[in-house]
């Protein structure tokens, strides 16, 4: 008997124990020590509702984070969940490596409450949810409200023309710049606003496939981005700024205009005043319209994970209503519920810029064409190395329009071919 008992605690041991070698791995590629924090305080609820489950996050920074991931997929270091850009979504799913939630979201009580436009960009590819977005990048325009006084400027810029005038009133000022232009990663956002926004329009392809990157109107936006910095209305050193040298950027006081998301607005609100800066809608082009990009990340799960129900847990618990909104007050996205737009937090002046331009018929959130398989190297190496040869002199403004063009037709013109 006494055999039996000892026999049988033995069993039970060793079942813990690989109840507790549970381990999911969870990838963060946007990272910022303050999103790393915020991460590791939701998942650790996950894990203490889910007794001997941990979970490994792996944070990549993200100016390295696109080829960083790309090598842990191909020597087979591949997370169960993970942190899902929407410049990514389509390579990774259109490549059978992402795990349908379909199932999952038919079953959890918290879909219906999610907003529709949440689930139509989860659906982006194959109308199948690869991944469920937790908020929304949508740029507007910090400006800084000391720097236009001193300049002269009564008022933000309402049109690029303004902008281009306000810009070059600022940078008169000693060691003062008009524009915090990002030209290292994460810059195509600026790139594709001012160029629609100078075309007055924001289709990327004509009906053939052809790109519109170098048609007229668009080319022209191009060449107005390459004149701000040859102008020096935009400093030198911003040929290689990324996000958080754009920021520092503006809340230095280096220059006056920053078009960026919501979540530049933490590290800007601890360092200025609320009286010294404010956001406004982006300016309009010579039709009256603008076309403020709208991004957005989410979580995937990968299809070789082999605890996908755990996963979908994981997933769910970050999802959820409670981990939504703590995640996207941290870190400064629009969130996915329909309800977190009577939340207080988001009811203040310092959100007026985005809501406005979400009120405005003439002002047009524009998603980048994200389903080409091809966008995520354009967007995260291609359109990086030529705009910064444009900005420094290597090539011509119509160079690097014709390049951009070149690359996206192939791309959408492959993508055609395939319906």
């Amino acid at each position: 008997m006494k055999k039996l008992i000892i026999s049988t605690l033995f069993a039970s041991m060793m079942a813990g124990t690989a109840f507790a070698d549970t381990t999911l791995k969870l990838v963060e590629v946007i990272t910022s020590p303050e999103r790393t924090e915020t991460l590791k305080s939701i998942v650790g609820k996950f894990e203490a509702a889910n007794p001997g489950t941990k979970v490994d996050i792996i944070s990549l920074p993200w100016n390295e984070a696109f080829q960083k991931f790309a090598t842990m997929v191909s020597a087979g270091d591949v997370p169960d969940v993970m942190e899902m850009p929407d410049t990514w979504l389509s390579l990774y799913a259109n490549n059978g490596m992402l795990e349908s939630l379909e199932p999952y979201l038919e079953k959890w009580e918290h879909t219906k409450e999610l907003t529709p436009r949440a689930l139509e960009l989860g659906r982006d590819v194959k109308d199948t949810a690869y991944m469920l977005p937790y908020g929304f990048y949508l740029r507007a325009m910090f400006y800084n409200k000391k720097l236009l006084s001193e300049a002269g400027v009564a008022a933000p810029p309402k049109t690029l023309e303004e902008f281009t005038a306000a810009s070059e009133k600022v940078s008169k000022l000693p060691g003062k710049y008009g524009y915090c232009m990002r030209g290292g990663p994460g810059g195509l956002n600026g790139w594709m606003i001012f160029a629609a926004t100078m075309a007055g329009d924001n289709k990327y392809f004509k009906e053939d496939g052809t790109s519109t990157m170098n048609s007229e109107g668009w080319a022209k936006g191009i060449e107005w981005m390459v004149d701000l910095y040859k102008k020096g209305y935009a400093p030198k050193d911003s040929v290689n700024w990324g996000f958080n040298e754009v920021v520092a950027g503006f809340y230095s006081g280096t220059c006056a205009f920053l078009d960026q998301d919501p979540d530049a607005l933490i590290a800007i609100a601890e360092r200025m005043k609320k009286d010294d800066f404010g956001v406004a809608p982006l300016p309009k082009g010579p039709d009256g319209k603008s076309f403020p990009t709208i991004g957005y990340g989410g979580w995937s799960m990968f299809s070789t994970s082999a605890n996908k129900d755990l996963s979908w847990k994981l997933i769910a618990t970050l999802e959820g209503p409670e981990g939504n909104i703590e995640w996207n007050k941290r870190i400064g996205a629009l969130p996915a519920y329909t309800a977190a737009e009577k939340d207080p937090f988001y009811a203040g002046d310092q959100f007026k810029g985005w809501f406005e331009e979400l009120a405005d018929p003439n002002t047009v959130p524009t998603v980048m064409p994200t389903y080409l398989e091809e966008f995520a190297f354009f967007k995260d190496s291609l359109a990086i190395k030529t705009s910064q040869q444009a900005l420094l002199g290597d090539i011509s403004a119509k160079d690097l329009a014709d390049q951009w063009a070149d690359y996206l037709t192939k791309a959408q013109q492959k993508f055609l071919s395939k319906k």
